[in-house]
């Protein structure tokens, strides 16, 4: 991380991309109660993204050559940037952008251990001239701040759970046939694939449009999930990748379908989507490899095929066929 002090530094830049999609309050929090100015990069758009191809070498996936666009984005809007994803992309986006930004980074080497990622934001906070006291309650602000928002969403997917159960015994005693449950849709993909509209929202929104409720599986309870994950594999090296394995397994009885979505072309999600596809029983599931020429029209024609399935499915329809 480069030496940098709070009288140097007045504002930060957060490129609104990747990581930021799961630990984004945690580092808002982190910032602001620091006494920086937080600007986080507006949402993905074409001109984001024409940005981080311009950017990026070809080999470069999707989500990375998004990445790379919200940086250039902050670039003249804030003092320094801060990178969102715990791997080699600090040193990249120095390399790229060394002269019109600097950046400040950490590295924690295992999210799962507590201790060791708030001694990493300590010592960032120390380097950037915070005293100790000031550091410990940024953290507690920032950590109380994003478990509050991790328990909503998975208190929101219990909800709306609970909501299509009700739907379902009710379309059971409806002895006309008119009423049917809606169909729930499991999506499994990385939360900066799944919530960020301009690489998912064309998905999501088929899904939706077909009269289907979408479940995100990043939005389940991380710590029981990790542990579910394990039973579907000793030796899966990604953590988020885990998680969303611990999802599918921990709700594969309250869903309809899966649609599996990764970024073209991601290596870890090609072994991962391999793996699903093989090893999960029973669940019908759409996946889709998505890239930057990916037409919005094909997407929508194999969504609404895979839920027109699932419906005959649902209704019988191959089981009653002779």
């Amino acid at each position: 991380m480069l030496k940098q002090t709070l009288n140097r530094i007045s504002s930060i830049g957060i490129p609104k991309a990747l990581l930021y999609h799961r630990y984004g309050i945690l580092w808002t929090t982190f910032f602001d109660r620091l006494g920086l100015d937080v600007i986080v990069s507006d949402d993905t758009d074409k001109g984001i993204f024409d940005e981080g191809e311009r950017a990026s070498v070809d080999e470069c996936c999707l989500a990375s050559k998004v990445f790379m666009g919200h940086v250039a984005s902050l670039i003249g809007k804030c003092d320094a940037g801060f990178c969102t994803k715990y791997q080699s992309l600090p040193d990249l986006v120095m390399s790229t952008f060394s002269r019109d930004l600097d950046v400040v980074s950490l590295v924690v080497d295992s999210p799962i251990d507590g201790k060791a990622m708030r001694e990493a934001y300590l010592k960032m906070a120390s380097e950037l001239g915070a005293s100790s006291k000031q550091a410990k309650r940024a953290w507690k602000a920032a950590m109380r701040s994003q478990e509050a928002h991790d328990k909503a969403k998975v208190a929101s997917q219990a909800k709306t759970f609970k909501l299509l159960e009700e739907y379902k015994r009710v379309a059971a005693k409806d002895a006309s046939g008119k009423i049917s449950a809606p169909l729930a849709i499991l999506v499994v993909a990385h939360p900066y694939i799944s919530h960020d509209p301009f690489i998912a929202g064309d998905i999501v929104s088929a899904i939706e449009d077909m009269d289907a409720v979408v479940i995100y599986a990043d939005e389940s309870d991380h710590a029981k999930a990790y542990q579910a994950s394990f039973d579907f594999s000793e030796t899966l090296p990604w953590i988020i990748n885990r998680e969303l394995a611990g999802s599918i397994l921990m709700n594969k009885d309250r869903i309809d379908g899966i649609v599996l979505i990764s970024a073209f072309p991601c290596g870890p999600d090609s072994m991962f989507d391999y793996a699903v596809m093989r090893s999960i029983r029973g669940i019908p599931i759409l996946n889709l490899m998505i890239d930057a020429q990916s037409g919005s029209a094909g997407v929508q024609t194999r969504i609404e095929s895979f839920i027109d399935i699932l419906r005959y499915q649902g209704s019988g329809g191959y089981l009653n066929a002779r």
